[in-house]
């Protein structure tokens, strides 16, 4: 999982936004819109990222697809630190 969260947070060219995202998720769960509003991104953008995340099982989410609300996986919050240390080597 580690490796996965570098790869994804720091050697992707999204990796900043989706930072970004998860940050935004670790103070409360959120869906899509109310991200977009939070980051100041484009809805797509947010949408495009969020299935990046959730393809490698970084972010889960429950209810239903437009409405759908966001938040670590059990695994990444295991591995929280990890994500800690990938925000402040990207700051």
């Amino acid at each position: 999982m580690e490796a996965v969260l570098w790869y994804v947070l720091t050697g992707t060219r999204g990796g900043t936004n989706r930072i970004r995202l998860l940050r935004a998720l670790d103070s409360r769960p959120r869906n899509a819109n109310q991200l977009a509003d939070a980051l100041d991104l484009d809805y797509k953008t947010i949408r495009h990222h969020l299935d990046v995340l959730e393809d490698n099982d970084i972010v889960t989410d429950s209810g239903d697809d437009y409405g759908a609300v966001y938040l670590p996986t059990d695994q990444t919050r295991h591995h929280w630190e990890t994500v800690e240390e990938i925000m402040e080597a990207a700051e």
